[in-house]
């Protein structure tokens, strides 16, 4: 319970289908965030106290910074892209979490998350679906749920939309009803990522260096790569007579390589730790709808499976700002069939 709507109408939903529901918060970022705060946690109290159900706050500061926060400097130290909510929900809502469940009794880990799961009749495994509201599906976030963890997930609100649970938490008189969403990453809820990286790992801030075109061309100069990412048009200051935008990163150069938006496009990418929700690699290539970033529409492409958990895909269009670091995930309709990390993008 994170002391939002979406999990205290999660909660809520189970207790009125007659489960025994124990509220938890995980105490994660600390005070400077504005999501698993104490204000948080005593609303999810609220909560809880409400639904008449057993509350604990479980703190896994130390192994959030040590799990999420570094590694996400440290890919942007990189030249990456890095979507820390993944590794949340891998390693913390889906790992830890569980782990208390089995401690305290409980079958299930019950989230907030809009997404759905349903069980496959013919092969009895478990599948990974979008949410009703496609506007606030997260499965791109899940994709790499196996099937032990997903046959113990739950996600009561994947069937409504926001209108809905609001309502639904009216109905329940919880305090958390009219509460605004927080859209930013939650240990940085100033936005401000390279400033972040700079507290996580002040000794290694990046040097100021070249921003070169496509011919190697030295434009101007940047302020240190783990301000910019890719696709990004805003804050470069070259001035030019067509708009500019990033096009890659190149950490080990401390270089910044941009292009105009008509070159930004990718014919595919390489893909590193890939995961199948199914739990086999496909065996052939397959035919899926592939998202390279949390708010991308998808893009139609083959996907190559290659030993050691890497595949390749290959758009049937060029497909801009695919970005190192991000996520490509793999979509047949509603159903999630996994997705990998972005190696790098094909020219």
């Amino acid at each position: 319970m994170s002391g939002g709507v979406d999990s205290s109408v999660a909660a809520a939903l189970l207790v009125e289908q007659g489960f025994s529901v124990i509220g938890v918060t995980m105490r994660l970022a600390g005070g400077a965030s504005r999501c698993c705060s104490l204000e948080d946690a005593e609303d999810a109290r609220r909560v809880a106290d409400a639904l008449g159900i057993r509350f604990y706050v479980a703190d896994y500061a130390d192994a959030f910074r040590r799990e999420v926060i570094e590694p996400f400097a440290d890919a942007y130290l990189a030249g990456r892209t890095p979507i820390p909510c993944v590794a949340c929900n891998q390693r913390f809502k889906f790992h830890h979490l569980l782990e208390r469940a089995r401690a305290l009794g409980a079958e299930s880990v019950a989230t907030g998350h809009y997404a759905r799961t349903a069980l496959d009749p013919v092969s009895g495994r478990r599948r990974l679906l979008r949410a009703s509201d496609p506007g606030k599906d997260q499965s791109y976030f899940l994709f790499d749920l196996d099937q032990e963890r997903l046959a113990r997930a739950r996600f009561p609100v994947g069937e409504l939309c926001k209108d809905e649970v609001r309502a639904r938490a009216r109905a329940h008189g919880l305090a958390t009803a009219e509460k605004p969403e927080s859209q930013e990453i939650c240990f940085v809820p100033d936005g401000d990522y390279a400033a972040l990286v700079e507290r996580v790992r002040p000794d290694a801030r990046p040097a100021p260096g070249d921003v070169v075109d496509e011919s190697g061309r030295v434009l101007g100069r940047h302020r240190g790569v783990h301000r910019y990412t890719v696709g990004q048009r805003r804050g470069l200051g070259i001035p030019a007579a067509q708009r500019l935008y990033v096009k890659s990163i190149d950490a080990s150069r401390n270089e910044l390589r941009v292009a105009s938006a008509e070159a930004l496009g990718a014919s595919g990418a390489e893909l590193a730790r890939v995961a199948w929700i199914a739990g086999d690699a496909a065996p052939a290539p397959v035919r899926a709808w592939v998202r390279v970033r949390h708010r991308h529409a998808g893009a139609a492409a083959t996907i190559e499976p290659h030993p050691g958990a890497r595949a390749r895909v290959r758009f049937d269009a060029p497909v801009a700002a695919v970005a190192p670091g991000q996520a490509a995930v793999f979509y047949d309709g509603d159903c999630v069939l996994g997705g990998g990390w972005i190696e790098a993008a094909l020219a």
